[in-house]
């Protein structure tokens, strides 16, 4: 299986979500997409999954610095050596 940006944000809906309803969260976001692209008349591009990664990563900080923030505690991001 190819490793794309929708596979994997796929299978990270398919084990918070369940099987159904990721089925249907990623048919929105295909349809939403694919509407843009009609729109206005591009070509999709994938932006890859090192983005999607990455993307994933700053989400998933965030996260956790409000809600360390709302405990009461203060996270300090470190750089992977």
């Amino acid at each position: 299986m190819r490793r794309t940006a929708f596979n994997i944000r796929s299978r990270r809906l398919r084990t918070r979500l369940g099987a159904p309803k990721a089925i249907t969260a990623m048919a929105r976001k295909l349809a939403c997409l694919y509407y843009r692209l009609i729109q206005h008349g591009q070509q999709y591009v994938d932006k890859g999954t090192a983005y999607y990664e990455s993307r994933y990563r700053e989400q998933q900080i965030r996260a956790l610095a409000k809600k360390a923030k709302k405990l009461g505690f203060q996270i300090v991001v470190q750089q992977p050596a």
